[in-house]
């Protein structure tokens, strides 16, 4: 333990945004890091509880007190060391995460948790910044070979994991460039890919080859996967979006809300934003704006669209308003339901909750508004509130109710592997194997839409059931 009163003589401080106003005219990040004195008195309000609830809290079960400590001895470069120990990627979570561990953190009994999310990304952003972070080349190949197919989060940790073991590493990505939901669907104002370009060079250093634009069942068949690969590792994620099923819902302005925002991503990038857009492009620009959906991927449409220039952005949620305040005594040290205000929220929105769509208006075959009701819940169950139905204007709807599993067509239809009732691939957590011997499934493919730091945790411990299959055993972490 660093200083033993230091969450006595130090109160809770975390990093600050630039202006609305500023950032808004652009899709670079816009967090203000706080300064190393600053950050040293923060990882010294850690207690370095005898039972650290930070560690459950956090999926990868990062050792948070460790690297504290070292942050309040001003040993950066072992903090790093230990950080890296449980994540490949903490620079990842220490943008996009929305930090499991301080809700379980001591000292949020009193809302005074430590800014673990905070320092765990100043420790890896120093890291890259003084030239610590190399690759770690093996220093010997097994002679096996492994496909693993998607590049998200999970798809890289588990190809980075195999690689530093000493297996020949190939990872098929159907978009032309790596990092899946990463690259594609947060935007670039939460996290700037060069994060990711980077990460990339490191693991093509240590072995990974990447094949991108080879979507697996339909430019290269499973198949000739299982003739050509000792394993296969399925991490192609959830990407099957629950649908809107009410009249109207067939007008053009109604889109996903992985079409909106991976067409912004490639416009930031230069890139051919057509080749994501089967219906054609799409802009907030000018526009009354609803988004249909109160989670992170809803708040991500909201940023998008006032940095593009909507004329208004409205966000509804089927769900009731969450409370101001958790119930710790009931809830902690789990993740809370709370009230969440995002950034993007704080840039310009209405929100609103129970609330039930019922049609979309449209005119010429355009969409003119959303016609809705407003709903009580009763015992789990949803009643419409009579005479409460109200019209909201708008000329594009986005869709971000999330997903209903793993799209079928082509890969995994062609793997035959089986899949649960939830429509995710059926692989247990020991061993993440599937019904096919060789084939191994993780991240949302297996468990269904979640947290990036779930997608890595699952990918490192998929690694380690491939490497014991291949090897017998495994000295990789689990």
């Amino acid at each position: 333990m660093g200083k033993e009163t230091g969450f006595l003589e130090y109160e809770r401080e975390d990093r600050t945004y630039i202006a609305p106003e500023e950032r808004l005219q652009n899709y670079k990040e816009f967090v203000v890091p706080l300064d190393a004195d600053k950050l040293r008195n923060q990882a010294a309000r850690c207690m370095n509880c005898g039972i650290p609830y930070c560690h459950n809290g956090c999926p990868v079960n990062n050792i948070i007190p460790d690297w504290n400590h070292l942050v309040y001895e001003d040993d950066w470069r072992s903090a790093l060391e230990v950080l890296h120990s449980t994540n490949n990627f903490p620079e990842f979570t220490g943008r996009v995460c929305p930090a499991p561990c301080e809700a379980s953190c001591t000292l949020n009994i009193t809302d005074n948790p430590v800014t673990i999310k905070s320092i765990e990304c100043a420790i890896v952003d120093r890291g890259w910044q003084e030239g610590w972070i190399e690759p770690q080349v093996p220093k010997e190949k097994t002679g096996k070979s492994v496909a693993v197919i998607g590049s998200g989060p999970a798809g890289m940790a588990c190809a980075q994991q195999l690689a530093r073991a000493g297996h020949s590493v190939t990872l098929f990505e159907k978009n032309d460039r790596i990092g899946g939901l990463l690259r594609y669907g947060i935007p670039d104002f939460k996290m700037e890919k060069h994060l990711i370009n980077r990460r990339a060079v490191q693991m093509e250093a240590e072995g990974v080859e990447f094949k991108t634009s080879k979507e697996v069942g339909v430019d290269i068949s499973f198949k000739s996967l299982e003739e050509n690969y000792d394993a296969i590792v399925m991490a192609g994620g959830a990407e099957d979006a629950r649908a809107l099923a009410i009249p109207g819902a067939e007008l053009p302005g109604v889109r996903l809300a992985m079409e909106f925002l991976t067409q912004q991503n490639k416009r930031n990038a230069g890139d051919d934003e057509t080749r994501a857009a089967p219906r054609g492009t799409l802009t907030a620009t000018g526009k009354d704006v609803v988004v249909i959906g109160g989670g992170d991927t809803g708040s991500d449409c909201v940023g998008t669209s006032n940095r593009q220039g909507a004329r208004s952005v409205t966000q509804l949620e089927i769900m009731p308003k969450p409370p101001e305040k958790e119930d710790k005594a009931l809830t902690w040290p789990d993740w809370p339901l709370k009230l969440r205000t995002s950034s993007s929220h704080e840039e310009g929105v209405d929100r609103d909750w129970a609330v039930l769509t019922k049609r979309v208006a449209g005119e010429d075959g355009q969409v003119t508004g959303l016609e809705c009701v407003r709903v009580e819940w009763k015992d789990g169950q949803m009643q419409e509130v009579e005479g409460s139905e109200f019209t909201i204007p708008a000329q594009l709807i986005l869709l971000a109710m999330g997903f209903v599993g793993s799209k079928k067509a082509g890969m995994i239809d062609q793997s035959g592997v089986e899949m649960t009732d939830r429509g995710n691939i059926a692989a247990d957590t020991h061993d993440y194997r599937t019904s096919s011997e060789k084939v191994f499934a993780c991240g949302d493919m297996r468990r269904g839409q979640s947290l990036v730091v779930w997608a890595i945790r699952e990918g490192r411990q998929a690694a380690r059931s491939v490497d014991e299959f291949l090897m017998g055993s495994s000295e990789l972490p689990r």
